[in-house]
């Protein structure tokens, strides 16, 4: 039965133009941006195996949209009330959709960790970007746990809100705008920046670091594996919740 849940998941995923397009702009994304931003950095910029990262939200936020349009996108159309009659008890369904969703992301996010890094290497060859140390492997393989609680989170976005509108509003608003903005709330926008869960995710993978020298942000109160559990923690809740609401709830 769980086999043939995830074939049927895969098929419905991969179905439709939408998530192909979606996977090739997570990665042109971040790789083209990455590819400017070391043609262009100047000394005052450090070339690190962190700072190959710094692109790598664009991809993620992408893999969020896809994580929501093959979720959302089948109570719109109505197939998900199909799916459930075959799986009464739901939650079968969903983890398998879930299981898929995050494999796509884990995959993607190894290809855009190492793309931006060796693309980086490329762009400036005359920099130390090898990857000597256990961070810098953390900063490039880290992408690929990253991604794939990055899909836990959109698709458990997309159980708790059921229409793709709304949920990709939720998303892109809180992604583009709100984690960039709280930082600059008088007093405690820096201790509070320091907990949101896509500057967590970035901490791990010490894409952070730029950011925080431009914006003098206070110590991390966690380290790089404290981060990645507290982004795992929202993440799974998300998806626990979407499970929760989705199992009591007509379809």
């Amino acid at each position: 039965m769980i086999t043939n849940l995830l074939r049927a998941e895969r098929i419905k995923l991969f179905s439709t133009r939408a998530p192909w397009w979606c996977l090739a702009l997570a990665f042109a994304a971040p790789i083209g941006f990455t590819a400017l931003f070391f043609a262009l950095a100047g000394p005052e910029i450090p070339a690190t195996v962190g700072n190959t990262q710094l692109a790598s939200g664009n991809g993620r936020t992408v893999l969020l949209v896809l994580a929501i349009l093959a979720t959302a996108s089948e109570f719109n159309w109505g197939t998900m009330r199909l799916t459930f009659q075959a799986v009464p008890s739901r939650v079968p369904a969903l983890l398998a959709k879930v299981v898929v969703v995050a494999a796509v992301g884990a995959v993607l996010g190894l290809v855009v960790g190492f793309g931006s890094w060796g693309l980086a290497t490329l762009v400036q060859p005359d920099a130390d970007l090898a990857l000597h140390s256990a961070a810098d492997w953390r900063s490039v393989v880290g992408q690929s746990l990253v991604f794939l609680l990055s899909a836990v989170a959109g698709v458990g976005v997309a159980l708790l809100l059921r229409s793709v509108a709304f949920a990709l509003t939720v998303v892109l608003v809180w992604t583009q705008l709100l984690e960039g903005l709280v930082v600059f709330i008088p007093g405690v926008g820096k201790h509070i920046y320091q907990w949101m869960p896509f500057h967590a995710a970035d901490e791990f993978v010490g894409a952070g670091g730029f950011g925080a020298g431009a914006l003098q942000l206070p110590s991390a109160p966690l380290g790089p594996w404290g981060y990645l559990g507290y982004f795992a923690a929202i993440s799974i809740a998300l998806f626990v919740a979407g499970v929760l609401v989705t199992a009591r709830r007509d379809a």
